[in-house]
Order: structure tokens, then sequence, then C-alpha cells
């Protein structure tokens, strides 16, 4: 299992980044076998100052009716500032910290941003499957690199998204009439696999139920609708 020091400078963080993305694995997945689906996501307070709370969520989810197993929370402080590339080094700590209280083993983490569709192939899915040796996937509602064709509006179309001459996602349709959400591997899984379980975790809104019930949950906790066990 990978470990890593997280007082880093944005700097530092940089080269670690291109240093882990070489570990990262792309292999398919027997999807059909997954039955536990964990969702993640992070709530910062509206000021977000260095020493303001986050409230990170870890929700997981019995295939195949997406039934609630597990849900838990944490209340901490993200130590590392707001620099777009480097969210995980930001946002992972206090996933891992909410990780720690499970009491279930998921079989998968879809986290809420970018696997490989990140300009250092190396997105939030991507450092969380490498630091907890576990199948993760990326599945962001915006693009952060790279360009794909129209997806046509039928629910399970998709288009890849190509950067600099690299297939490093998929533009996936979960819902029709609304915007397509983006795709791609985070740690050993390949992308069709990625692709084809993201389409069996779909609810009624464009994000898989994981990931949707993880923002909900962050929320509530951070508006204090839901007290932290």
């Amino acid at each position: 299992m990978i470990q890593h020091a997280w007082n880093l400078t944005p700097q530092e963080a940089v080269q670690l980044q291109k240093k882990l993305a070489e570990k990262v694995r792309v292999e398919p997945l027997d999807v059909e076998n997954v039955r536990l689906v964990a969702g993640c996501d992070i709530s910062f307070s509206a000021h977000a100052s260095a020493e303001a709370p986050v409230f990170a969520g870890i929700v997981v989810l019995e295939r195949p009716q997406l039934t609630l197993k597990e849900r838990v929370g944490v209340r901490t402080v993200a130590s590392f500032p707001y620099i777009p590339g480097l969210l995980s080094f930001r946002e992972s700590p206090p996933l891992l910290e909410a990780w720690a209280r499970l009491s279930t083993h998921p079989d998968v983490l879809i986290a809420d941003g970018q696997g490989l569709a990140h300009p250092r192939r190396f997105g939030i899915a991507c450092h969380l499957g490498l630091l907890l040796n576990m199948p993760s996937i990326g599945v962001a509602k915006s693009l952060l690199v790279g360009h794909h064709e129209a997806v046509p509006n039928d629910v399970g179309a998709w288009q890849p998204v190509v950067d600099r001459g690299e297939v490093v996602g998929a533009a996936l349709r979960l819902k029709q009439n609304v915007a397509p959400i983006y795709v791609s591997v985070g740690h050993r899984v390949d992308l069709m696999s990625a692709i084809r379980l993201v389409l069996q975790c779909r609810g009624l809104t464009r994000l898989p139920e994981p990931t949707r019930q993880a923002h909900l949950y962050v929320n509530a906790l951070r508006r204090g609708e839901i007290p932290l066990d």
C-alpha cells in the first residue's frame, strides 16, 4: 500500500503526482461480482479559510438494489490550500479519516472528481485508489482536460474524452436532456469496466447514486441536519 507525507509544498505535490501516476494500474474489473460500492464527497464551509471546518463522508451502497449499507462522516480541517490540479492533496486526508471509520469493506470506490482525466494523469480517484489499494473510479461533473464529441441523448451513450491524443475518460449520459458526466479510471479498473459499473449505479439524476448520496450526506452534515455519529 502506498503511503506518503502530506506536509508538502505545491511544487513537491506536483512532483509526487508525476511519480505516483506511474503506479496506477489500468486493468479489467469483474463488475458482476462487485457487491458494495462506496461513494465519497467533501463539503467545505462557505467561508473556507485555513481553519474552516470540512465535512468528509463515505456512503456504501449494496448492489443491485443500491440500498444503503453504511455511511460515515467526519468533521475536520483541510491543511492543504485550494490549488486547481492538486485538489486531492486537500481532500484526500479528510476522506481517508472518514474511510478509517468504515466497518464494511467496499469492493469499489467512486470519487467525486477526476481519475486519469487530469493534466498529470493523477486525479483524486487515482490518489485514493493507490492509497487504499482498491479499484477506484473518478466521476466528475465537468471536464478538467481534453475534449469529446457530442454525446447522443440516450441513457448509456458516451463519447471518449481525448487529451493530447490519449483517451483519458468518457463523457457518459446517465439521464436524458441533461449534461453528461465524466468518467475516468482511478486505479485497478479499465475505462469500459468503469463505464459499465457507473451505468449500473445510476439513479434518477445525472449522477451515479453512490456519489449523489455522498454529496447529500456531507452537505446535510455541514448544515447540522444530521448529527455525526
